[in-house]
């Protein structure tokens, strides 16, 4: 590919830039070199450090905040090689990130699991994709808000159920500049393994006078790559199974909005409709083998299997959520009062649609190795003669056609009223601020639903071979192939095989929520700093229809429908104390409370299939909400010292804790016959029941140590360009699992807990050059909660990242020109998650380095 000879240059020429480029603007340019460079007519102003100006800002904010905060400002988002907003996230204290495929999709903030963090767009909370509740940041490109704002200290006009944190995601403000402006981005580059293309292009417009501004924007992100992955159905602490997968990949994100905004001097001070459209789509082209073992073997053995059962699937498929928020508001003053009207109405949709081909009944001799649990080696024979042969030997006795499909649609309409005035009560200036919002959600859809179909007689799925080897990093002992699965969807289309997948009516689901809120603070100013109190009330009505399993006296399992609904009042006060030491230094205590409501997934009155296990003939998962789950709700306590040391610079050091009652962990039953479930079950097959319940004495506490400096603090020279942003949290976390029939209780980490995250960035900017290098880090954590043994976790992941940004100011006009350079992963880690201990790895995923060059034009 035209690609191919690019990549084995990139990784050197990125260092190399960073080596060359930085002496060389020393030399070629004065140390006393203009801050601003100004063209003729409308004014462009580039600074000349926009990495350090931003955090000026970010920490400007963070110092005058009520409340303990970090913040990314717009340069921050846009110089770092992010993909989406949880890799920028993913940069701050206390903030850690969750990939599929070497993509950041979720955030668990300071160790809680992701369902503990609330995001909103300018204020206004939304619903989470895929299940109602918890965020998926992989719709949302880094480059379509001008600031994030991660809130650590809950104050009472914040969602309640922000137990963790509140991200609220700040848009671009059409007022920020005067005149017409614009700025468009484009870049091509390179996904290591597979060659595959990356492409990322934005641009945004804005114009304004005095009264009246605009704003557009739009950005694409598309990356085509290959993930090799491993995985292992692990029994006891031994190995049953092994799968050997590649995946051709397309991905893509899009976003485009706008806001249109009116200012004024009289009572109606501002009037806006602004909105957000955001998506993500992801194509993938899945060749899969799954090899039995007849006995189960330890997880380092080396021996032979004569008889090994082989299914092949060759999955064409789709999965796709999309996020599309509108806001209408309207501002109001009156003397020292602002009345803040808001009305939203979002939507978000989730679906998947599979097609999925399996062959099995396949047998193959093999000689294994897994010392190497992590690149296990497996050489085929024939059992009959014992001569090597490859995975495109083996022949399938029985065939079959799952088409997959799940759907989740959300309508959120929200209305909000906000009242805030400056009083003086007790001889101290104070503010007060009082607020009222009504969210109604109703959510349809279906979960997953498994069509059958069979290939007509004789159709050879060998011919869509293409005989290309898997690219892979790993070991490829069995010779696996690329499939054209395309290629065989549209034949078997073409012969008069349906590949739809019938939705009966007893698997459709509704949900219905109506949330009440209302809330009232108060903000005094002291001599020794500020103090804001103040408490929030929620109140939830809740209604789940859908189809329930439970277990009849006579131990049967019966499905029936099922309409639930129930509601509930919580109070949520909290207590923010800011002392200014000295005009560097602040020290903050607070004391707030949360509620989190159990997602749409859990909560819901419905059943599910996993479907890839039932194709591939292992155990099948059969996963239930559980509509009589409580809410989870929290309290806890923050302490933070900050000491803004010089321009630019802090130390700081944080302590929290969250005690947490109704802890939601899936529980998983064994059944020897899990087609009581489902009628598309074979009967005898065996499997898990998996559903939602509620635990005890959740507890998570953690500190984090910040430090941000340059080396402009104590030099004017040269070096006085480096800079430096690091932070370092420890955490820890329980709840209990509480007995039940005979079985004991036991103890296990929150889902998303790592002991220690680590980042740091060192950057340096002189002369219209930007460079930074930046690495993260967050050990090993719990993802699942099954049955005792068979816990799911994540291995310890890093990442090491750079980029170089070089800006003109004379090339093109009053435009600023700005080439950049981006890598991610240059360590080429790979990610891994294990049944209960490292040694039984169930998931190990490869997929190389990502660089992208490209160009950047304001005006």
């Amino acid at each position: 590919m035209a690609y191919h000879s690019l990549k084995t240059s990139l990784r050197a020429a990125l260092f190399a830039g960073v080596c060359f480029m930085v002496p060389y603007s020393a030399l070629a340019q004065d140390y006393d070199a203009p801050d601003e460079a100004e063209g003729e007519g409308n004014t462009i102003v580039v600074t000349a450090t926009p990495i350090a100006d931003s955090l000026d800002a970010a920490l400007e904010i963070k110092r005058k905040a009520p409340n303990v905060v970090d913040v990314i400002s717009s340069d921050t988002i846009g110089r770092f090689p992010d993909q989406n907003l949880a890799d920028a996230l993913n940069r701050l204290p206390g903030v850690a990130v969750e990939r599929d495929q070497g993509q950041a999709r979720f955030v668990n903030f300071r160790g809680a699991p992701f369902r503990f963090t609330a995001i909103a767009f300018d204020g206004i909370d939304i619903p989470g994709a895929e299940n109602g509740r918890i965020p998926r940041f992989d719709s949302f490109p880094a480059t379509i808000v001008s600031a994030v704002e991660a809130n650590k200290a809950i104050t009472p006009d914040m969602p309640g159920e922000a137990v963790s944190g509140f991200i609220n995601m700040i848009t671009f403000d059409p007022f920020a500049r005067d005149g017409l402006h614009v700025s468009v981005e484009g870049g091509l580059g390179v996904q290591e393994l597979g060659d595959g293309q990356v492409e990322r292009y934005n641009g945004r417009l804005s114009w304004s006078n005095d009264t009246i501004g605009l704003v557009v924007f739009g950005s694409h992100n598309g990356r085509d790559q290959t993930t090799d992955n491993r995985e292992f159905d692990v029994v006891d602490g031994d190995i049953a199974t092994v799968e050997f997968r590649n995946y051709l990949v397309e991905r893509q994100d899009n976003a485009y909005g706008g806001r249109l905004e009116y200012r004024g001097d009289g009572a109606l001070s501002r009037l806006f409709v602004s909105s957000i459209y955001s998506e993500f789509i992801d194509d993938e082209l899945r060749n899969q083998y799954n090899f039995d073992l007849t006995d189960p073997v330890e997880p380092d053995a080396i021996g032979t299997d004569p008889s090994l059962g082989v299914t092949r699937l060759l999955q064409d498929g789709r999965y796709q959520n999309s996020t599309f928020t509108n806001t209408l508001g309207a501002d109001f003053t009156s003397g020292d009062w602002l009345l803040e009207l808001r009305g939203n109405y979002t939507e978000t949709r989730s679906s998947v649609d599979l097609i999925i081909p399996f062959s099995t009944a396949g047998s193959a001799g093999g000689n294994f190795d897994f010392t190497d649990v992590e690149d296990p080696v497996l050489n085929l024979f024939d059992a009959s003669s014992g001569d090597s042969i490859s995975i495109g030997d083996v022949d399938y006795f029985f065939e079959l056609i799952l088409p997959v499909v799940s759907e989740l649609d959300i309508d959120a309409y929200q209305f909000k009223a906000d009242l805030t005035g400056d009083v003086e009560l007790f001889g101290h200036a104070s503010t007060l601020k009082f607020g009222a919002k009504y969210d109604t959600r109703d959510a349809t859809g279906f979960d997953t639903v498994v069509g059958t179909a069979f290939p007509p007689a004789g159709f050879d799925y060998s011919v869509f071979d293409t005989g290309e080897l898997w690219p892979s990093d790993f070991n490829n002992t069995i010779n696996g192939t690329i499939f054209d699965n395309e290629g065989v969807v549209d034949a078997l289309s073409a012969s008069g095989v349906d590949l739809n997948a019938e939705v009966p009516a007893d698997l459709l689901i509704g949900i219905e929520e109506d949330i009440y809120s209302a809330y009232a603070m108060l903000t005094s100013e002291f001599d020794w700093g500020s103090l804001v109190v103040g408490g929030r009330v929620e109140f939830t009505d809740f209604t789940s229809s859908g189809n329930s399993a439970f277990e009849a006296d006579d131990g049967s399992v019966v499905i029936s429908p099922v309409v639930a609904s129930r509601d509930y009042v919580n109070f949520l006060p909290s207590v923010h104390a800011n002392f200014d030491i000295d005009e560097n230094a602040v020290f903050r205590a607070s004391v707030s409370t949360g509620v989190n409501r159990p997602t749409y997934v859990e909560s819901r009155a419905s059943i599910a299939v996993d479907a890839t296990a039932l194709a591939s003939g292992g155990l099948v998962n059969v996963t239930g909400g559980n509509p009589d789950l409580e809410a989870e709700t929290a309290w806890g306590g923050d302490l933070s010292f900050e000491y803004y040391f010089d321009e630019g610079s802090l130390f700081a050091v944080a302590a929290f804790a969250r005690f947490i009652d109704n802890v939601i962990y899936a529980e998983q039953t064994f059944f020897d016959d899990i087609s009581v479930f489902d009628p598309n079950i074979p009967a005898g097959r065996s499997g898990n029941f998996i559903s939602f319940a509620n635990g005890e004495d959740g507890e998570l506490f953690g500190v984090e140590v910040t430090f941000t400096g340059r080396a402009s603090s104590f030099t004017d020279s040269f070096l006085g360009g480096f800079g430096i942003e690091t932070s370092a949290t420890v955490l820890d976390s329980r709840f209990t699992i509480p007995a039940l029939d005979g079985r004991a209780a036991r103890d296990l980490r929150l889902p998303g807990t790592s002991d220690f995250l680590f980042n740091g960035s060192v950057f340096f900017e002189r002369f219209g050059l930007s460079t930074r290098l930046s690495y993260t880090y967050r050990d090993d954590w719990l993802d699942e909660t099954e049955s005792e043994g068979n816990d799911v976790f994540w291995n310890a992941q890093e990442r090491l990242d750079a980029s170089i940004r070089y800006t003109f100011t004379d090339v093109l006009g009053d435009a600023a020109v700005t080439l950049f350079a981006d890598a991610n992963n240059l360590t080429n880690a790979v990610d891994v998650r294990y049944t209960n201990t490292p040694r039984t790895p169930n998931q190990v995923e490869g997929y190389g380095a990502r660089y992208l060059f490209g160009v950047r034009i304001d005006y």
